[in-house]
């Protein structure tokens, strides 16, 4: 079995290190977070004293991280993944799971391969429950010969994946199902608010929106914490979803896209911060609304 050094130990990292732990294989964890390493120890596992320790010990990396700017730094960065590979003499294959700027990320790869470096990009559409019980959905971009390398553990990581082609397609399609998936966020935490102001209670109203015309999966997935009003056991946070939003919207922009609800939704997520909710789950924009008054 592959050693296979995952990069980045919060919630993404943590869920895709069951999933290839699961399958058998020897992991090294490497975080910034001093308390991540050492809690990500034990049986199968080895917490990394660098990104160098962990190049030089894996087979392969997955990098976990928060956003575009962290994933040039862990790869291109003067101690990151390149800058290892070349004192190691060895070429790395990187599975790249973080949602970036899709265009950031295509120039990013070919880069890469000039430094030994095999670049894909695998952003998930799950929350990280859902892609520890191997529900998450892969989105592949990369070149094919690169891809062919690492489909294994890709499909350990997610059993369900599609390819899409070059470096960076995985993470347009990712934003384009990240503003989908928030939207119904929006409009379930939206119809909630309305019913509770109505006179509904909300625990009156969610059985009966989740069997009605309106379904979607986000009420699985968020539903009963908006009804509990239970945020602080995050499975995607607040933060992420703002980074992911303005992403979105910049994108947009360069592109020459107005995303109008996007914008409302990303307003609603400021609100959030604003209040002191950055870390608590995403379905916490159900309090935006709730503060919401004519």
């Amino acid at each position: 079995m592959q050693t296979i050094a995952i990069l980045g130990l919060g919630l993404m990292g943590t869920a895709i290190a069951a999933r290839l732990g699961g399958a058998g294989h020897p992991l090294i964890g490497y975080d910034v977070d001093a308390g991540k390493r050492a809690a990500f120890a034990g049986p199968g596992r080895a917490a990394a004293a660098s990104i160098v320790a962990a190049v030089a010990q894996a087979d392969l990396l997955v990098l976990a991280v928060f956003d575009t700017g962290q994933v040039e730094q862990v790869t291109e960065g003067p101690d990151g993944i390149g800058a290892a590979a070349r004192a190691a003499g060895k070429r790395v294959s990187v599975i790249c799971t973080s949602t970036c700027d899709p265009d950031r990320i295509a120039a990013l790869a070919p880069r890469l391969a000039a430094l030994q470096v095999d670049f894909v990009e695998l952003p998930i559409s799950g929350t990280s429950a859902q892609v520890a019980r191997g529900e998450g959905v892969g989105l592949i971009g990369g070149a094919p010969a690169a891809v062919e390398e690492v489909q294994a553990v890709i499909a350990v990581i997610c059993p369900r994946h599609h390819y899409l082609g070059a470096a960076g397609n995985g993470g347009r399609a990712k934003l384009a199902v990240n503003l989908v998936l928030g939207l119904n966020r929006a409009a379930l935490a939206e119809g909630i608010a309305f019913a509770e102001r109505a006179g509904l209670a909300a625990e009156q109203f969610f059985p009966v929106v989740r069997e009605s015309a309106a379904y979607s999966a986000v009420m699985d997935t968020k539903g009963r914490n908006m009804v509990a009003r239970s945020f602080d056991a995050p499975q995607s946070r607040v933060d992420q979803s703002l980074k992911d939003f303005r992403l979105m919207l910049e994108y947009a922009q360069r592109h020459g896209q107005q995303l109008p609800f996007a914008d409302l939704y990303a307003a609603m997520l400021d609100d959030c911060v604003a209040h002191g909710e950055a870390q608590w789950d995403n379905a916490a924009i159900v309090e935006a609304l709730r503060r919401r008054r004519s």
